[in-house]
């Protein structure tokens, strides 16, 4: 567990600029203590103390404005920056390096059974507001807009934004400049 809090602690200090030193990122950021108490209800989760896990859950909440379910699964290195209104669901799997800003949602469209959450790769941004929903795949190195909704399964290394979620750049490249008709005849 204090080897989880180092890694979210030292890639925070790496990703936010306005973080200085160790200690006030975990004295400060409620990204740290959301985490934190995530571990813990995570494992209750797993031992099937389902109310205790909820309960820590929802305290949790109240101090960080932070929701994650204690059934979702989450990497290493992640920053919640702001964190307020940010929510992450029970079948949720989030990778490893990931930043989400406020208001992001990797939540369900309540039609799905079983798997009803968003599974999230490695090295991945999501903007404030956006809404990741469903079982649908994010892949790695890809980054999602404020406010944009994905609904279905967005493959590695692109820029997705808009409502629906549309991609815009590819392998560092923009899509909107390469399918335009007259750029395409140069």
């Amino acid at each position: 567990m204090f080897n989880g809090i180092k890694k979210d602690i030292e890639y925070i200090i790496e990703n936010d600029p306005a973080s200085m030193k160790k200690i006030e990122v975990f004295l400060l950021y409620p990204s740290v203590h959301a985490r934190i108490v995530h571990r813990w209800s995570h494992a209750l989760y797993k031992r099937k103390r389902f109310f205790t896990a909820r309960l820590l859950s929802q305290i949790s909440r109240f101090f960080t404005g932070i929701e994650i379910h204690p059934g979702a699964k989450m990497g290493d290195s992640i920053l919640i920056d702001h964190g307020m209104g940010v929510v992450i669901g029970e079948t949720a799997e989030v990778g490893n390096r990931v930043t989400i800003y406020h208001g992001a949602t990797l939540g369900g469209t309540g039609k799905d059974t079983g798997k009803r959450h968003p599974t999230v790769g490695d090295d991945v941004f999501i903007g404030a507001g956006a809404k990741v929903l469903g079982p649908v795949n994010i892949g790695s190195n890809t980054k999602i807009g404020a406010n944009a909704v994905v609904l279905d399964d967005v493959p590695d290394n692109v820029t997705v934004v808009g409502i629906p979620g549309r991609i815009v750049r590819k392998n560092n490249v923009n899509n909107h400049i390469e399918n335009h008709p007259f750029l395409r005849s140069l």
